[in-house]
């Protein structure tokens, strides 16, 4: 009897240090998106909900965000181990802080082309850049296309325009109200923010940056030094099996929504279904990013925006290329191959 007794106390000390020892090998990653919990946040929570960061022995928290830049100081300050943010709001921060202790660095490209576009009524009588000229732009003062604004501006010869900043959720309604005549904003957040306040696709005119001439990179996956250097293969873990989810969601975009719907229950399944579908279409899918392929840069091509970004943020010291991009924890081929065939 007493032998029984040892040999339960024995086998449930072994299933204690084997659950401690499975504990020691999960490594916890706190991952802060760039905005709300909206379609193209799909892209992240589908392999949360689908297991492929359990999988791969990783403990992942993923909460909604108010802006890159937000994301890029939360990763740099250390309350997040990784994030999703706009590229250029993270060449800013690099060369604005070139003393910090913690730059994030980019290792995974995930929206080739920047989704900033200019957007108007068609009543507005604005159809190319040059319209723009002597009017009124309205975005708050960190949106990323307002920021890359004179990049957009020298390519086109656009003339002064006068800014009017507002919080998010003004920026649609002023446009609609007449308080501007264009914004700025992502493609897929605007248009689908229009729609909902009543205005048909078909009577807003939409200026993409990449179709005039800015061919600046989109939003990346971020992540601190910190953890690059003390859990290398937590990070190549991360990015496989993102790649892994992302491929389910370009493949499903409708069945994805139920993983947004799950994190935040009162959004519209149907409309950020379209605002997914859009997100990938323009800048997951792009023409650019199969030619240079899921998850990928093209070196000349980040020196051009590192250069960019730098006179159009009028940044403190010029952005360095070669230390805001590390490729080097990047799947393999097989598993970047993420494109649903034409």
């Amino acid at each position: 009897m007493n032998k029984r007794h040892l040999l339960k106390g024995i086998f449930a000390a072994v299933a204690v240090v084997s659950a401690t020892w499975s504990q020691a090998q999960t490594t916890s990653i706190k991952f802060q998106l760039d905005w709300r919990f909206e379609g193209p946040s799909a892209l992240f929570l589908t392999p949360a909900a689908k297991g492929y960061f359990k999988d791969a022995k990783l403990d992942v928290s993923i909460d909604a965000g108010n802006g890159s830049g937000g994301t890029v100081t939360r990763v740099a300050s250390g309350a997040y181990d990784m994030g999703f943010a706009d590229l250029a709001a993270l060449m800013e921060f690099h060369a604005n802080n070139p003393d910090a202790p913690n730059k994030p660095v980019a290792v995974m490209m995930v929206y080739n082309d920047t989704p900033a576009s200019v957007m108007a009524l068609k009543k507005s009588g604005i159809k190319t850049p040059a319209d723009l000229a002597g009017k009124k732009l309205g975005a708050p003062v960190f949106d990323a296309g307002r920021r890359a604004f004179p990049i957009f501006s020298k390519a086109n010869t656009v003339g002064a325009v006068q800014w009017i900043s507002m919080d998010p959720p003004l920026r649609e309604t002023m446009l609609v109200r007449g308080d501007v005549d264009a914004i700025t904003g992502f493609t897929f957040t605007s248009l689908l923010n229009l729609e909902a306040r009543g205005v048909k696709a078909a009577d807003v005119v939409v200026l993409p940056y990449p179709d005039y001439g800015v061919k600046l990179y989109g939003n990346a996956i971020i992540v601190s030094p910190k953890l690059l250097k003390d859990n290398p293969a937590a990070v190549k873990a991360f990015l496989a099996a993102f790649a892994k989810g992302v491929k389910e969601v370009l493949a499903n975009p409708a069945a994805a929504i139920a993983d947004v719907k799950a994190r935040d229950g009162i959004i519209n399944a149907e409309l950020e279904t379209r605002r997914l579908k859009l997100a990938i279409d323009t800048v997951v899918t792009s023409p650019n990013a199969r030619a240079e392929g899921f998850g990928q840069i093209v070196p000349g091509r980040l020196s051009l925006m590192a250069s960019q970004v730098s006179d159009a943020f009028a940044t403190k010291t010029r952005v360095n290329p070669d230390v805001v991009w590390n490729g080097s924890f990047l799947p393999s081929v097989a598993e970047l191959a993420v494109f649903p065939k034409k």
